[in-house]
């Protein structure tokens, strides 16, 4: 299988961490519900290729994302390694119930940074969302757990338009003050690109969020995904969100389409002599059976190149 010719460039990171969301984020937007035996293999081929960070499932309500009602029975079939951190998503405290009782470790809640999108995903406004996070965090951080907050519609918002850029770095800011360990600014529709990518990452820094603690996630509804990446590791960002074979999209956001695909992120890195422990061989064959589960193609351009 053909690897890219290493070439490494100034300015970036000597190694970064991969936070792959494919059981989570990529699979949530599926119409077909996959069994979970399916989703557990999946998950232990992603680990078995050398992903390290796992985001598994998410304790949703059934009713919201039929595609995740299988969370506990999920869990309840994987065995991982230690070294490998598997954290789930929670809405609220019923959810962190749920994960707590199924042992998890570490949780991530999801914000807005938009009222609309606050509204329709959360069915609240951008202060009450934090009415509802609050208990949530303080209980799982005393319980022990890691909490990593993600802040959606960071770059553009399908209802609203333009997101001003202290808007956003207001709601990361308070998640990271109630106690969130990592902060993941996402671009769910895919509309950023490398300007917006560098004033958003300075001004929360700007504002006292240490480099860090802040990650990337990415959606590449008009290609800019891997140019955006490139331009947050240039700026001290080294954890990046990505799904196998670029799975994904958002069920309350009908035009985010997939998430950056972790293989083409790989090539990329690859190229650059940036450390992952990720083999891409390995997970190339991972996204191509998952195609297959799925029936239909992997989007990813790198699967289509290795796999063809």
């Amino acid at each position: 299988m053909r690897t890219p010719q290493r070439v490494p460039a100034g300015g970036l990171p000597d190694e970064v961490t991969i936070y792959e969301v494919g059981p989570r984020d990529g699979l949530q937007n599926e119409s077909a519900i996959v069994d979970v035996k399916v989703k557990a293999e999946f998950i232990r081929r992603l680990v078995e290729a050398g992903l390290r960070t796992v985001e598994t499932t998410s304790f949703v309500h059934p009713k919201w994302v039929p595609q995740l009602a299988d969370a506990t029975e999920l869990l309840a079939q994987l065995d991982l390694p230690d070294d490998v951190r598997a954290p789930v998503l929670v809405p609220n405290e019923r959810g962190l119930d749920r994960a707590l009782a199924a042992g998890v470790r570490e949780i991530a809640i999801f914000a807005s940074a938009t009222e609309t999108f606050a509204a329709k995903n959360l069915n609240s406004t951008v202060d009450e969302q934090f009415a509802m996070f609050t208990p949530t965090v303080q209980r799982a951080l005393a319980e022990g757990l890691s909490v990593r907050g993600y802040v959606s519609m960071c770059y553009g918002d399908p209802w609203e338009g333009d997101v001003p850029i202290e808007q956003v770095v207001k709601v990361g800011a308070r998640l990271v003050d109630l106690g969130c360990h990592e902060l993941s600014l996402g671009d769910t529709i895919g509309v950023a690109t490398p300007g917006h990518v560098t004033a958003l990452i300075s001004a929360f820094t700007a504002a006292g969020v240490p480099i860090d603690k802040l990650a990337v996630h990415f959606h590449d509804t008009y290609g800019q995904a891997l140019a955006n990446t490139l331009t947050a590791f240039r700026e001290g960002v080294t954890t990046v969100d990505s799904s196998a074979g670029g799975l994904g999209g958002c069920p309350y956001a009908e035009s985010a389409t997939g998430n950056l695909a972790t293989e083409d992120l790989l090539w990329q890195l690859n190229g650059l002599g940036i450390k992952t422990g990720v083999d891409l061989p390995k997970l190339v064959e991972t996204s191509v059976w998952m195609a297959e589960q799925l029936g239909k193609p992997s989007p990813s351009r790198v699967v289509q190149a290795l796999a063809g």
